[in-house]
């Protein structure tokens, strides 16, 4: 962590420049005062560096587990604790609720006991909240364990971005890709070990428990860094008022909502479309399985290469695999080639790793990356609940997916007009100027 690698010729990275973007608190890098100090100081420095970077991705897995947890045993956990359909459709709505309730207070967190403290608390409140919730005696506090246990990732999803963008401002497509695909493996992880566990150990209380173990080791990088080592010359995070009448945040809110809607609605109803299509519901499950599983390795490039190419080539190639996987789904699903619509679909969600670089490349400060990551996500997640509720609520009505197939096509072209809004060459403080 002694060294940065300037991106290339044609980035759109706010903090290479001075001149030309200013910067509210101007000042090095957290790397440039680092150059040749005493040895110790250089080691010290070094350590911590590393340890900072440990931290944001032994985090990152932490994210989703919570959520995916839960929806792996969601059949033991209604009869264990007797809960109604009613009552599981809210549970599986809760994080969404939590994204984007809890995540709004992240800056002001951020700004006041800063990341260390912010995301060392969270983290273990997440895993009181794991372990309370799993020996919940009743459907209430289960509930409201859960929405303790979601914490953590409510907060990470908002103050990681700013982290990244004080701390690392000339390596955002790298730190991004490896808490995006940390993030992406603690998703799939927890979601297909979870079953297996409950099965070997016969408990399915314990099985959710479990989970509160990664959380509690993703501490100890937090505890162990001290900022004043590894950030020597990093900009405070600060705060920047009036985000509301930015058009680049309501159009990032619109992205993040839609792309976020997009991939809830196929989660949560993949395998219910296939299995009403003639699929085996073990089939059904491996492809679901798939989606999940493609987006990992795109996530590892999506975010250097939206730095290193800038946004659009990048943007324009994931969104070209929404047509032919929407379409064929809706013609042909539970066919032969049901393993290709999902694997497009697995690509086409991996806009969410390009958005999340966006917070860093669309800001010049951390304050900006702060204030728009806080909206975006805030009301966007609650963009993402709407979705999955609207496909129910439509195939209800009409006993057919031609009509949910229609509003997912519709997010789509919402998705596609919102976003070549923002991978132009365009920052918030511009705006609020």
């Amino acid at each position: 962590m002694t060294t940065t690698d300037a991106p290339a010729t044609g980035v759109e990275n706010p903090v290479e420049n001075p001149v030309e973007n200013p910067v509210e608190h101007p000042a090095p890098t957290p790397h440039a005062e680092l150059a040749d100090p005493p040895a110790p100081t250089r080691t010290a420095a070094v350590a911590a560096g590393w340890m900072l970077v440990a931290g944001v991705v032994l985090a990152a897995f932490n994210f989703r587990t919570a959520v995916t947890s839960v929806g792996a045993i969601l059949a033991e956990l209604r009869t264990g604790l007797g809960m109604s359909e009613t009552v599981a459709g809210l549970l599986t709505t809760l994080p969404v609720l939590a994204f984007a309730g809890l995540g709004a207070f992240a800056p002001r967190l951020a700004r006041r006991y800063g990341p260390r403290a912010l995301l060392t608390g969270a983290l273990l409140v997440m895993s009181v909240g794991m372990i309370a919730r799993a020996w919940a005696p009743n459907t209430a506090l289960f509930l409201l364990f859960s929405l303790l246990a979601l914490a953590a990732g409510a907060v990470g999803n908002v103050a990681v971005p700013v982290i990244v963008k004080r701390y690392f401002p000339n390596r955002i497509g790298l730190m991004t890709t490896a808490y995006s695909t940390t993030l992406a493996v603690g998703t799939a992880v927890a979601a297909a070990a979870t079953a297996p566990i409950d099965h070997l150990t016969g408990d399915w209380r314990l099985a959710l428990a479990v989970w509160a173990l990664p959380a509690l080791i993703a501490v100890v990088p937090w505890l162990l860094w001290r900022p004043g080592t590894a950030a020597a010359g990093a900009a405070p995070i600060g705060r920047l008022d009036g985000v509301r009448r930015s058009r680049l945040a309501w159009m990032m809110l619109v992205v993040f909502g839609s792309q976020s809607a997009i991939a809830y609605i196929l989660m949560g109803w993949t395998t219910t479309i296939l299995v009403a299509d003639g699929m085996a519901p073990a089939a059904a499950g491996s492809m679901l399985g798939l989606l999940t599983i493609v987006p990992i390795p795109i996530s590892v490039v999506v975010p250097i290469l939206t730095v290193r190419w800038g946004p659009r080539p990048v943007f324009l190639a994931l969104m070209a695999c929404y047509p032919p996987a929407i379409a064929g789904m809706w013609i042909a699903g539970g066919g032969p080639l049901t393993w290709l619509w999902m694997a497009l679909f697995g690509i086409g969600t991996s806009v969410f790793p390009l958005v999340l670089t966006l917070f860093g490349l669309r800001a010049r400060t951390p304050a900006g990356t702060s204030a728009l990551s806080s909206f975006a996500q805030s009301g966007g997640y609650l963009i993402a609940g709407v979705g999955p509720l609207a496909v129910g609520w439509v195939y209800g009505l009409t006993g057919s997916f031609s009509a949910p197939f229609g509003f997912v096509a519709a997010l789509t072209a919402v998705l596609f007009c919102a976003g070549l809004y923002v991978i132009r060459e365009r920052y918030i403080e511009d705006e609020l100027e």
